[in-house]
């Protein structure tokens, strides 16, 4: 009998992990689309047609990423409140607060030592740094591979585009990696790492 209770608590812990991760990838898809809005209005000289054209693909994204919130969500409520869910809640806002105030540091010291073009690259970076705390927290190996992707998109593509840091394929590879993640966030359990 109780052996049928665990295997009946697994399923419903994997699917508010589901509900977790799709609200998460809520999150991803909007900040997805804010690096592509600033991509577009840095590449096109008109940049109102391709600002609307990715404002409709964000909300699509965010879309498919909200029906499977919604899906998943009553497991979620069904989780009881625990210790350690409150400290996994604290460690959270601690790592995005301090990757917000670090990101206000660092872009105002760059703006004012005449290297604003450098910007882009070190928040792509800190964004992606801040993955790697939030992978542990979250038993999630997925943020790994984002934080990566995006640490090494930041250090890279100042080194390679012909623009260097100023060059708007940082905007466009933050977007392409947060959107991926998003739908990776919301694929099938068996697809999960």
């Amino acid at each position: 009998m109780n052996s049928n209770n665990n295997s009946n608590l697994q399923p419903s812990g994997a699917v508010a992990s589901q509900a977790s991760r799709a609200k998460g990838a809520m999150f991803f898809s909007l900040f997805g689309g804010a690096w592509f809005i600033l991509w577009a209005q840095k590449f096109f000289v008109a940049p109102f047609v391709p600002c609307l054209v990715i404002g409709f693909a964000t909300l699509g994204l965010l879309g498919l990423v909200y029906r499977a919130y919604r899906f998943h969500a009553p497991a979620l409520k069904a989780v009881s409140e625990t210790p350690e869910k409150r400290r996994q809640r604290r460690s959270f806002r601690m790592v995005n607060v301090g990757q917000w105030v670090l990101l206000l540091v660092i872009t105002n010291v760059l703006a004012n030592q005449g290297l604003a073009q450098w910007a882009i690259p070190a928040a792509i970076f800190i964004i992606g740094a801040h993955f790697i705390p939030l992978a542990r927290l979250f038993s999630y190996r997925p943020h790994f591979l984002t934080g990566a992707a995006m640490m090494l998109l930041a250090a890279g593509y100042p080194l390679l585009a012909p623009a260097g840091p100023g060059s708007s394929v940082g905007c466009v590879g933050a977007g392409l990696i947060l959107w991926v993640s998003a739908a990776w966030a919301i694929s099938p359990a068996k697809r999960q790492i």
